[in-house]
């Protein structure tokens, strides 16, 4: 495996995004008439780096690494969450609803549910087109448009309520994210996240990778979002109240093997992390991912149930 490559994959996996700028009109792919003002996106994004990380360039190795596999597979059975942090966000019937990095649209789906009106946006236009499937199917009145979570191409206090489950935390640029999404929404309004912790089962699976992908210099974890102190960093200057909430998301699969097939066959990050190895370290991570799904299964030798912590966030923006 060449340098370059490692590189690539190693700043795909730590700064996993699902936002990336609108590269043409903005609209991917629309449902129903809700109306959401919004601006006109910029023909070139603005420079953005960091203590020599370029959060652009690897904006756009991201926007490979999650359209690679297919999330939607997998992300279909987060839809608890979802569901769970619209009721959390107190989502109500006609308010204007944001889903962040929507992926397939779980939240979406959520608010849209509660008689909100909806606008899903994520980076990948293929997974807005699975979200505008299930929307089509269940004829509900949802907008999808392409967007870049750290540029939102939406009018200040916009909406009253932005969501963002497993999306908004996979940005490279922790700060730019939290920025606009208190500036798309109202004052009063509120910000609702979910995040996976450091310490539950999504945040060690980082570190096992991390022993085979380093995380390139200056880029900080994803998991970073899962905890209460880096929340109130980002969002506690605007903030009138913050309430966090530790849950767990409980991975069902027939077993290790299974799970790990399904991961690495469909999920982004996974499929790009394998495909960089050698077989023999191909093999190397397989099994210290096989190991940690043994010891945190809760199911015994039937099958495979794996409790994945995450911070449920509610944000009343002052």
């Amino acid at each position: 495996m060449s340098r370059r490559r490692a590189s690539s994959v190693a700043q795909a996996m730590w700064g996993v995004s699902r936002q990336l700028r609108a590269e043409s009109s903005g609209l991917s792919a629309r449902r129903g008439s809700s109306e959401t003002t919004s601006r006109a996106a910029p023909a070139r994004a603005p420079a953005n780096t960091q203590a020599g990380v370029d959060f652009n360039a690897i904006k756009q190795r991201q926007q490979a690494t999650w359209a690679s596999g297919d999330f939607a597979i997998i992300g279909t059975t987060l839809q608890i969450v979802g569901e769970s942090l619209a009721e959390a966000a107190d989502v109500r019937a006609d308010e204007r609803v944001l889903d962040v990095a929507a992926g397939n649209g779980n939240a979406t789906l959520a608010a849209a549910r509660r008689f909100a009106r909806v606008t899903s946006t994520d980076y990948v236009p293929h997974l807005l087109e699975k979200g505008a499937n299930r929307s089509k199917a269940e004829g509900l009145d949802i907008q999808f448009q392409v967007a870049d979570a750290e540029d939102l191409p939406f009018d200040d206090g916009s909406f009253d309520v932005v969501l963002s489950t497993f999306g908004a935390m996979f940005t490279p640029d922790h700060t730019r994210p939290a920025r606009e999404m208190l500036r798309v929404v109202r004052r009063g309004g509120r910000i609702g996240l979910a995040n996976w912790t450091p310490e539950g089962f999504i945040g060690q699976l980082f570190k096992v990778i991390g022993h085979y992908i380093p995380a390139p210099a200056g880029l900080k974890s994803p998991a970073l979002w899962g905890t209460e102190a880096h929340i109130a960093g980002l969002f506690g200057a605007q903030a009138a109240d913050i309430r966090c909430e530790r849950k767990n998301f409980n991975f069902r699969y027939r077993s290790a093997a299974h799970w790990l097939q399904i991961f690495r066959d469909y999920y982004g990050p996974t499929h790009k992390a394998f495909a960089a190895l050698d077989p023999v370290r191909q093999e190397a991570l397989a099994q210290d991912i096989t190991a940690l799904l043994d010891r945190l299964n809760t199911a015994g030798a039937a099958a495979l149930v794996v409790p994945g912590e995450y911070l449920e966030v509610v944000i009343t923006k002052r």
